[in-house]
């Protein structure tokens, strides 16, 4: 549904005025005696976010006004979005940046997005925000992070491993990259017996994508997506409230997705390899079960003490693909990995790890800049002693604590230490509907991560 529309001379839209609560006094203090009498009949008043029509002496709307004390801030303007009736808006760029417009552009687009693929009923039309070519970034970041929101709101009925697939072949052909696609039986072949182990209970077959983009002249960052597409818990099986929302089990792959489009759509200089183990942890017959034991391609044997810790089965195969590829600046891996780091930080923030203190600090910088607050913990050696097997050399279950970081932990034993690593958990949805942020599968921390990457990557 059109959200933006390309600016035209003479074009009929209603303009937005943007002031900060500070300069709102000197402003109205140039204005019509009609306007002042106007805004103090509508008991208007001037705080952050707060928005209003302005008329002339006739009553017709002249303008939309909208109190902003930092229009550059993360969705700012996005309540306003949500509420203006349909119709062309047309932000005014006096005394606004670039990066201002750019945010502004960008709350627009996520606050009108709705997820519409199976409604027939109610569907509601949008207003429609006209941009210049200059604010071009903002479509292109709401494109990414839409492209996030309707993967993970798909259900897996149409977004399977087969479907994931297909649609990371339609996405190499739009960049012109390559993908390699290792289904079923050959996994074991190749190597990937933990993908393999944890999807072989479906009748679509597990499968790991491996898609190559950019340059081979520039430097490789990895980025590894969680494709989890549906998760019953298998053999030790979620409870129905639990597993409701387990379509949204491959937002890893959705983010990595998306991150890696925004990079493309800004012609950075960086060579992608993306790897997404992309599977369904159901239950058959076939299915892995408690108590099984498989080895890992790099040699280190894994006992599957619960069956519903399957995401780092499938990122531990993709991280060793990832250590055996050609030298990689980066690897970052992405994953709804762990009820834990929600209860740690709740579904708002996810939470990281690195293998490096600098980059830790970087990314931290990254998230207080944009304002999309990603949050570390430790990677905490002792414990370890919690992915103690009696059988195999590792377990991957950790026990009742510290379960985003006995995760974390175990996902290291599959990375190389001279490969810089960032391992990402977060939740991929939201609960409940706030301005810019509507109910349902949500792209979390992708400005944060970009910034992070450019400034690591790319050589001044």
């Amino acid at each position: 549904m059109l959200v933006f529309k390309a600016y035209e001379e003479n074009a009929q839209a209603t303009p937005i005025r943007v002031l900060t609560a500070a300069a709102y006094e000197a402003w109205l203090s140039k204005q019509s005696a009609h306007t002042h009498k106007w805004l103090l009949s509508s008991r208007f008043v001037a705080e952050n976010e707060k928005w209003t029509y302005i008329t002339n002496a006739e009553g017709a709307v002249t303008e939309v006004l909208l109190i902003c004390d930092n229009p550059e801030k993360r969705l700012s303007g996005a309540a306003m979005a949500t509420q203006l009736p349909v119709g062309d808006y047309v932000f005014l760029r006096d005394g606004l940046s670039a990066a201002a417009l750019c945010q502004l552009a960008i709350s627009w687009g996520l606050a009108q997005y709705q997820f519409s693929r199976y409604r027939t009923l109610n569907l509601k039309e949008k207003p429609c925000l006209t941009i210049q070519e200059s604010d071009r970034l903002a479509v292109q970041w709401v494109e990414s992070i839409t492209l996030v929101r309707d993967l993970v709101n798909t259900p897996a009925e149409d977004l399977g491993p087969a479907e994931l697939a297909s649609y990371c072949r339609d996405f190499c052909k739009r960049f012109s990259g390559t993908m390699e696609e290792i289904i079923g039986a050959d996994l074991l072949t190749q190597g990937y017996t933990l993908t393999h182990a944890v999807g072989r209970g479906s009748d679509c077959e597990p499968r790991f994508i491996d898609m190559r983009l950019g340059r081979p002249q520039d430097p490789l960052l990895v980025l590894i997506g969680k494709g989890v597409c549906f998760d019953s818990g298998g053999l030790d099986i979620k409870s129905a409230d639990n597993m409701f929302l387990m379509k949204k089990d491959m937002g890893g792959a959705a983010h990595v997705l998306g991150l890696a489009q925004m990079i493309l759509l800004q012609k950075l200089p960086i060579q992608l390899r993306i790897l997404i183990p992309a599977v369904e942890n159901v239950i058959n017959a076939n299915a892995f079960k408690p108590g099984d034991v498989y080895t890992a391609r790099n040699g280190i044997s894994v006992e599957i003490g619960n069956t519903d810790a399957e995401g780092r089965l499938i990122l531990a195969d993709a991280l060793l693909a990832a250590a055996t590829s050609e030298e990689a600046r980066l690897v970052i891996d992405i994953a709804t990995l762990t009820g834990a780091a929600r209860v740690a930080l709740g579904p708002d923030i996810p939470v990281f790890f690195c293998n490096d203190r600098q980059m830790q600090a970087d990314i931290m910088a990254a998230s207080d800049e944009t304002g999309e607050c990603l949050w570390p913990l430790p990677l905490h050696a002792a414990y370890k002693d919690y992915l103690k097997s009696p059988v195999a050399d590792i377990s991957n279950s950790g026990g009742s604590y510290a379960g985003a970081i006995t995760a974390a932990l175990f996902l290291e034993e599959f990375v190389p230490k001279t490969i810089p690593w960032v391992h990402i958990d977060l939740m991929a949805y939201n609960l409940n509907s706030q301005p810019g942020r509507p109910q349902g599968g949500e792209a979390m921390g992708l400005n944060a991560l970009l910034m992070f990457i450019k400034r690591l990557m790319i050589k001044k």
